[in-house]
């Protein structure tokens, strides 16, 4: 019984320690290595941008994109004074970007948020439970990143189905034409047979007029 009780706990932290989880990174934005909460999600990069746009956009928040192709800062997603409760009571400018974790690992991404307060860093003036309540911010992103990467799925999925359906009615298309040109084939077959008796009959008149050889 008591290693059954064992077991089990064992698998639960196993379980647990499988999760993300947020810690402290660096990343570069505006010339400057900046301080940052970054986190790794088992999931598509698109799934984890959707999900985190999505959430905030449900906040009233609206991201501006940096773009670019000379933007060394190009794909970042700044939020101007905006008000995350969950993390700080004041307003700060969220930087959040995404990446894929590697070019061989399609489906992980690295998720990094920068707070700003005005010009400088605000994770270095934070005490340890704001900190905390950053990472818990990002380490309860994983529903809406689960409910994202769904989403993607099904789209690909709806894009699968449409392009058979095209195939599926273009083939038919094909059929349709290649049965047209069959019964048109089989048409002028009757007709040149029918031609073909006339020929030969206007072949034996004209042979029938032939004059025996003396």
């Amino acid at each position: 019984m008591k290693k059954a009780f064992l077991f089990f706990w064992i698998l639960t932290f196993m379980a647990v320690a499988s999760f993300a989880q947020a810690y402290e990174a660096s990343i570069q934005y505006d010339k400057k290595k900046q301080q940052a909460i970054a986190i790794d999600y088992s999931y598509p990069k698109e799934a984890v941008e959707n999900a985190i746009t999505q959430k905030l956009s449900g906040m009233g928040y609206k991201a501006k994109e940096e773009k670019g192709i000379l933007n060394r800062d190009k794909g970042f997603l700044v939020y101007k004074n905006a008000y995350i409760t969950a993390i700080s009571s004041e307003r700060m400018d969220y930087l959040i970007k995404v990446e894929r974790k590697s070019r061989k690992e399609s489906d992980e991404a690295v998720l990094y948020m920068v707070m700003m307060n005005g010009d400088n860093n605000a994770l270095g003036a934070m005490d340890a439970a704001g900190v905390g309540n950053a990472k818990s911010f990002l380490n309860n992103m994983l529903p809406e990143i689960e409910a994202a990467n769904l989403e993607l799925q099904i789209k690909a999925q709806e894009e699968t189905v449409a392009k058979a359906e095209k195939k599926l009615r273009e083939l038919k298309d094909d059929q349709a034409s290649l049965e047209k040109k069959l019964q048109q084939n089989k048409t002028d077959q009757e007709n040149t047979q029918k031609d073909i008796e006339s020929q030969k009959q206007a072949l034996g008149v004209l042979v029938g007029k032939r004059k025996p050889a003396k």
